[in-house]
């Protein structure tokens, strides 16, 4: 199976294969930064199972909270967040699901895990059966 996504204004576009290692909602504070939201909506997949198709994106790297540097990469026209990878998570990349096309990929594809649940803002309730973890796995 393959999924496509690209950014808002449509200059970059990737695309992903196979199964995700891991579908997790991450309630850490960067996250509900780089995302503009309350917490984020991630696939990690194999970096060898994932490729930009066209475009270039911009990054930008930080430490994060972990202690770990983490490299987003974003679209420099709209501002987009498409994608991030980092130490936390070699060998793979951390794809923000609301890029990819398919509207109802969120419907379909319920997350398995949060991170950082401790951090979840107060009115959204955890996910039914979906492993609650304090920080990273």
């Amino acid at each position: 199976m393959s999924y496509e996504g690209g950014c808002f204004c449509g200059k970059i576009r990737m695309s992903y294969s196979g199964e995700p290692n891991a579908h997790v909602l991450c309630h850490c504070l960067d996250c509900r930064k780089i995302s503009g939201s309350t917490y984020s909506n991630n696939l990690v997949v194999p970096e060898n199972n994932f490729k930009v198709i066209s475009g270039t994106p911009k990054t930008i790297s930080k430490v994060a909270d972990t202690g770990k540097t983490i490299t987003s990469h974003f679209c420099g026209d709209c501002g987009t967040t498409l994608y991030r990878d980092g130490a936390s998570f070699p060998n793979a990349v951390i794809i923000k699901s609301g890029i990819l096309d398919d509207p109802e990929f969120p419907n379909k594809n319920i997350p398995k895990g949060e991170l950082f649940a401790s951090e979840r803002v107060k009115w959204i309730a955890p996910i039914d059966g979906a492993a609650q973890m304090s920080g990273m796995p």
